[in-house]
């Protein structure tokens, strides 16, 4: 099916949602876009701009928001599942009798449910029939919502187990600003995804402190050290950490200002705490609710991951950032890279 004749849902009109929509539409797709909230869709309708999550943003026409989502999951070519991780088994269970055996499923998400433990993929291998587990794909990387929707240069990666349908989501969504990379990893990407927002706040808790750059840079590598060691207890190839969806997505959500995450860390780094800093946005932190799926699944497969463990006591138990940065700088000397 050539791209311009694709029918695609896309479900979750936050930001990346709004932004991945309007790239596929921008190329001729026709996307239906399903919002939770009434005010986006009639917004979008009304002035072509999710003021909500994505302002300042002219969307596409060929972009069709809608509130049914049943009416935005059926009869597509593709399902871009975009919900933030804490309903994404809710709101995909209610999609499952749609897929045919030629929808590709794309999740977007980045996130680990915290009662199980799985990624979003591992959950729809639970909720959809094995008839269509080699349909599902998932796109992950260093792609802030506004850079992408303002089409400045992006490359993320697409990680599926079957070479067709890599081809197929990769030639969807590339765009000339918006390049995409196969990689057959898919829980290597995932967990890449997922961790590096956990691993965002304590930077932003670092520069809430003002401790400086070479606290983020040690930071950010021993983050990336890890994310490696849960990666690869867990069968992922650790080549993939050393790439977009890895170092990548790590640095950017690091450093960058626009990241959610970083947020939230760098206002708990100030003083604040994490109700008021909660009560005071209506877009979602993904490392909030990851860093209780990480800390209890690192516990679990028993991988040390001592930052993302004083995050969860920062966040979880009130530990005192400075107390936690004391804890961390006094632990047992070590050589730097496993055996």
């Amino acid at each position: 099916m050539e791209i311009t004749n694709m029918k695609i849902g896309v479900i979750g009109a936050g930001a990346w949602g709004t932004a991945l929509a309007n790239v596929l539409a921008q190329k001729g797709c026709e996307v239906d876009l399903w919002a939770f909230e009434e005010e986006v869709c009639s917004d979008i309708l009304e002035t072509r701009e999710n003021k909500v999550f994505l302002p300042g943003i002219h969307l596409s026409e060929n972009l069709k928001p809608s509130n049914d989502l049943d009416e935005v999951a059926s009869a597509k070519d593709m399902l871009v599942l975009v919900m933030p991780s804490h309903v994404f088994r809710s709101v995909a269970a209610n999609l499952v009798h749609h897929p045919t055996e030629r929808t590709l499923i794309v999740s977007a998400s980045k996130g680990i449910e915290n009662k199980t433990h799985l990624t979003m993929s591992g959950i729809l291998l639970q909720l959809l029939p094995p008839r269509l587990h080699d349909r599902i794909a998932v796109i992950s990387g260093p792609s802030f919502a506004r850079e992408v929707a303002q089409k400045i240069p992006t490359a993320v990666t697409v990680a599926t187990g079957d070479v067709d349908v890599a081809r197929q989501v990769q030639t969807t969504f590339a765009a000339p600003y918006f390049r995409v990379y196969t990689s057959y990893d898919v829980i290597g990407v995932e967990l890449g995804g997922a961790v590096k927002n956990v691993m965002a706040i304590a930077a932003g808790i670092s520069d809430g402190l003002s401790l400086g750059y070479n606290t983020r840079a040690a930071l950010i590598t021993r983050g990336l050290a890890e994310i490696q060691r849960l990666g690869l207890r867990l069968g992922a190839n650790p080549k993939t950490f050393m790439g977009l969806a890895g170092i990548g997505d790590l640095v950017l959500t690091c450093t960058g200002k626009l990241s959610r995450n970083w947020t939230v860390g760098h206002k708990l780094g100030q003083g604040m705490k994490l109700e008021t800093i909660l009560s005071e946005t209506r877009t979602v932190a993904e490392g909030v609710e990851t860093t209780r799926s990480v800390y209890n699944l690192s516990r679990k497969v028993g991988v040390e991951m001592p930052i993302a463990e004083q995050v969860y006591r920062i966040l979880y138990e009130d530990l005192d950032p400075k107390e936690a940065l004391r804890i961390l700088m006094s632990r047992d000397l070590k050589q730097e890279f496993d055996e």
